[in-house]
């Protein structure tokens, strides 16, 4: 299984994310990336914001973490995801580190309406209302975007 951490960033009523376009689909991710070989989590989020968005990160708790399970083509992975501010910088795509197509800060009121992956949206405004029972969220329903 395969660990992907990523970060929630919010900013007046708002979570990053960054927008990718896959066939007719549009994909609101999370911030974060694969980590290295002897890189842990924290590093490899300030290593991949700061690829990816030109930014500075302070990671703070961990607020949810849950599987992508897709069965039929035999890939899992646990997605861990962290609470961070920006301690430095403004977002701005790189496009030699990352495909996105630009950086959106999604409204809360959005958050359960778009795809987003991981597809956490719902578990992120509980999280956020405080009423999130447990930082596990168990299997996310992923839909595949490709």
């Amino acid at each position: 299984m395969k660990v992907r951490p990523a970060v929630i960033i919010i900013q007046e009523g708002t979570v990053l994310t960054m927008r990718y376009k896959y066939g007719e689909k549009e994909v609101y991710a999370l911030p974060g990336g694969n980590p290295d070989p002897d890189e842990c989590l924290p590093e490899a989020l300030r290593r991949e914001l700061m690829e990816e968005l030109g930014v500075k990160i302070e990671i703070g708790e961990m607020a949810l973490c849950g599987e992508v399970l897709w069965s039929e083509m035999k890939k899992e992975t646990l997605h861990m995801i962290f609470s961070a501010k920006i301690g430095e910088g403004l977002p701005v795509l790189n496009p030699v580190e990352t495909t996105a197509l630009e950086v959106v800060w999604l409204p809360f009121s959005e958050l359960e309406k778009r795809l987003m992956y991981p597809n956490v949206g719902k578990d992120i405004q509980k999280y956020l209302n405080g009423s999130l029972k447990s930082s596990y969220v168990g299997v996310i329903d992923q839909p595949y975007a490709k």
